[in-house]
């Protein structure tokens, strides 16, 4: 059973099962991937824009890089680092990515992507996965009585359930998913995490290894 939210129009309680808050879209289920389709779209749409100007001109692929990292990226990763990433959210994640575009790679030349690394550019779900690590990180080094680190940290009871309908992936899940990568439980990760240059370096290399 869906949970919807409510909103007012004109002095009226309208339900609705997803509203846009701050450039991101709220889901009744808890879900990301309205989120990440929205934000999918409007990147490739951006590109597109831009695509005979720019990607298709003869400025060099490190300014063409530069250009991407700067203004195309940011709209895609918008609170990304909050999202509950399904395998079928990092598919469509790593398909967004436009290197190939930036490379003159056209779709029938059979480009496999590893090959497309030459730029030492981290795919899109590696940098996502830095940005959710980086956030946990802060709240891990948070006082253990401050609000977001005990809703973070403290376990449904024995008894809980989830309700039918809702996303079975939490944030949670996507950060243990992120931590077994480096043989990392979460309590582990929670006392890493305080030595910050450490716990940056990790998620940093492992975001440029992946």
């Amino acid at each position: 059973m869906n949970a919807p939210s409510t909103i007012t129009v004109q002095g009226h309680l309208a339900v609705v099962d997803e509203f846009v808050y701050l450039d991101s879209v709220i889901h009744s289920l808890t879900q990301s991937t309205p989120d990440i389709i929205r934000r999918s779209a409007i990147t490739r749409a951006a590109m597109q824009s831009t695509d005979n100007h720019l990607w298709k001109s003869h400025v060099s692929i490190p300014a063409k890089l530069k250009l991407y990292n700067t203004c195309s990226l940011p709209v895609f990763l918008y609170g990304s680092e909050c999202w509950a990433v399904t395998k079928v959210d990092a598919c469509r994640t790593d398909a967004l990515d436009q290197l190939r575009t930036l490379l003159g790679i056209k779709w029938h030349q059979f480009v496999h992507n590893d090959e497309l690394r030459i730029t030492k550019q981290p795919n899109l779900t590696a940098i996502i996965q830095s940005l959710r690590l980086s956030i946990f990180g802060r709240i891990a080094r948070m006082d253990d009585d401050a609000d977001v680190k005990m809703i973070l940290m403290v376990l449904p009871p024995d008894n809980w359930k989830r309700p039918p309908g809702y996303s079975r992936i939490t944030w949670l899940n996507t950060v243990q998913l992120d931590l077994r990568a480096y043989n990392l439980t979460l309590n582990e990760a929670i006392d890493l995490a305080q030595n910050r240059p450490l716990w940056r370096l990790m998620y940093m290399y492992g975001a440029m290894h992946s």
